[in-house]
């Protein structure tokens, strides 16, 4: 039973990531939710194309104009808060990438 023993020499010892690699992995998550947001801001747009701005509630051109920031506004809020999953399919990519999986 001795020879199927692992020698200490290659015994695996549990490693812990070190502050500079637990910071590109912050980085990292926080490129996949910036990336999602931004997806999710351009499927957002359509959505409001065709509603209309006038009436005494619209915002006239005015709104027009701003309806882009509301949209990226609105995606960086459904991102933040889990999304649609693809930021952790964004993330698990980048890590493979830069050899940290």
């Amino acid at each position: 039973m001795s020879d199927l023993a692992v020698p200490p020499a290659f015994a695996m010892t549990p490693v812990t990531p070190s502050a500079a690699e637990l910071a590109k992995r912050a980085k990292i998550r926080d490129t996949a939710e910036q990336f999602e947001a931004q997806f999710l801001s351009v499927m957002l747009q359509p959505m409001f194309e065709g509603t209309d701005v006038e009436g005494p509630f619209g915002g006239g051109p005015g709104e027009t104009m701003f309806r882009s920031l509301m949209t990226e506004a609105m995606g960086k809020q459904m991102a933040s808060h889990g999304g649609i999953g693809l930021a952790d399919t964004v993330q698990r990519e980048i890590l493979k990438l830069q050899g940290l999986d």
